[in-house]
């Protein structure tokens, strides 16, 4: 069950709506949050029911701990220090989620290195896993610092299960979210909160299914069939993941934060317009915030942040954006890929350093092309598949060759609207492109505009309510007539 599928949005989160607020009307306060926990755990469960003991094991093992760990929770006489609980349960989640995520690539490195056959049996990845561990490891560590003020086991059970954040984020602080589960405010049923979820969830369903999942098609078709690409096919192909990845998980949040306005609760805001960044150092300050804000807090400061010499501060950069990196997923191309983004942070820092600057319209275009770059040995499964796409992307003398490297378009979603008619008699691989570059185009007209976020504050007339429809019947079409894909970020 996923955002975007009918199941979720006609059946669970009606469900889920009524009969909380049903339970909160006859003052059954407490279970309406055990009904919200619940029916956030069948949801997690829908996936691989198999997983549920583990998600439940970490809830129990982290909220006792944190509570243990609090400098008003603790007994006179402690049998072992804060400091040695911290760091025995920080490394237990972490190895949890080492063993599930980077078992296998460990196992794999060390067979190429050492020439062995180790062989372990094929891990299956719980979904979220990375999410809800790093979710509970930042409750950990707020604990043993005292600014986790509230300990009640049934709010920390929503907190970490909570479906609209669950799956993929975004990672939340527990001192953002606590007095939220606990106000009186939230008990009720918000109208003006049921306009903005409505208004911001169409959206992102919108980027979802009719933005995203098209970009897919091309994107998979340029990366995953091994063809050797010509000039236009490599940067269509690119740009075209590049635009998937953004309105996938930006669709996404927008979803989370719209499904989860509905309860009344305000999730953080992750993106805000990340490829209007001038310069890399602004653009991590808008994608995937706080991811960015964790790897900020948790990992560069407590590494020594800005506050050692010049190259030490250097290296903080690297290694932060490298685990960050690896973060995302158990091969080197996703260490590739934060490694180069690690150098730009350095370059960036040196550039700044020297009062150097560069017209807007010039650093936006770097910017924008530094990311698109980088996306490739994020998306690409080996090091070759990269360079087989950044070959294509330089290879000028393909301009002219109108023999275009592409795939049908009746395998395009876009086909099915228009392209029968419009493009009918010409070249498969012209027409696939004209559609491809049309929408390329289009895409980038749209992320020139207000976000959903600051279109959601800017006020909703009868004009914006209206196009919110529209959209959100424009993508339950969608979702009738095609099979919508699995969030790209479920993955990591």
């Amino acid at each position: 069950m996923i955002f975007s599928s009918p199941q979720f949005i006609l059946l669970f989160l009606p469900i889920a709506f009524w009969g909380y607020f049903y339970l909160n009307r006859i003052r059954l306060v407490l279970a309406g949050k055990a009904w919200l926990v619940a029916l956030s755990l069948f949801f997690y469960g829908y996936w691989n029911v198999a997983y549920l003991p583990l998600l439940l094991g970490s809830i129990f093992f982290n909220f006792a701990v944190g509570t243990a760990l609090s400098p008003n929770q603790i007994s006179k006489r402690p049998r072992f220090s804060r400091r040695v609980v911290l760091i025995f349960s920080i490394a237990a989640n972490l190895s949890l989620l080492g063993y599930f995520k980077y078992a296998n690539f460990l196992v794999d490195n060390l067979n190429a290195v050492l020439s062995t056959g180790y062989v372990l049996p094929q891990i299956l990845l719980p979904l979220g896993i990375s999410f809800f561990t790093f979710t509970q490891i930042a409750y950990l560590v707020d604990s043993y610092r005292g600014e986790a003020k509230e300990y009640n086991f049934l709010n920390y059970a929503l907190f970490v299960t909570f479906f609209p954040h669950l799956i993929a984020g975004p990672i939340l602080h527990h001192r953002e979210m606590m007095s939220q589960f606990e106000s009186r405010w939230t008990l009720a049923v918000r109208y003006r909160h049921i306009v903005l979820g409505f208004f911001i969830f169409s959206i992102g369903l919108f980027k979802k299914v009719v933005i995203a999942d098209h970009f897919a098609i091309w994107a998979n078709a340029g990366f995953d069939d091994g063809a050797i690409l010509d000039f236009f096919s490599a940067w269509a192909t690119s740009l075209s993941y590049t635009f998937q990845l953004y309105f996938d998980f930006s669709g996404y949040c927008d979803m989370a934060i719209g499904s989860s306005l509905l309860f009344n609760i305000w999730l953080p805001i992750n993106f805000n317009s990340p490829y209007k960044a001038l310069d890399i150092q602004d653009f991590w300050r808008r994608w995937h915030m706080t991811l960015s804000r964790y790897l900020r807090d948790y990992l560069y400061i407590p590494l020594g942040g800005n506050r050692c010499s010049t190259v030490r501060v250097y290296i903080n950069l690297m290694t932060t954006f490298v685990l960050g990196g690896l973060w995302h997923g158990a091969s080197w191309m996703f260490v590739i890929w934060g490694a180069l983004h690690g150098v730009a942070l350095v370059m960036h820092r040196v550039w700044s350093g020297l009062g150097l600057s560069m017209p807007k319209a010039m650093a936006w275009l770097v910017t924008f092309n530094f990311v698109n770059i980088t996306w490739v040995f994020f998306r690409a499964k080996t090091l070759d598949d990269a360079i087989r796409i950044m070959s294509g992307m330089v290879n000028t003398d393909s301009i002219f060759n109108l023999s275009l490297t592409a795939i049908p378009t009746n395998k395009l979603a876009w086909a099915g609207w228009f392209s029968d008619e419009l493009l009918r008699g010409l070249p498969v691989g012209l027409a696939a492109n004209i559609l491809c570059f049309g929408a390329i185009i289009l895409a980038f007209g749209i992320i020139r505009q207000k976000n959903s976020f600051e279109l959601m504050n800017s006020g909703q007339g009868i004009a914006k309510l209206s196009g919110a429809l529209f959209l959100f019947c424009v993508a339950m079409y969608s979702t009738m007539v095609t099979t919508s894909s699995v969030f790209l970020y479920f993955n990591f």
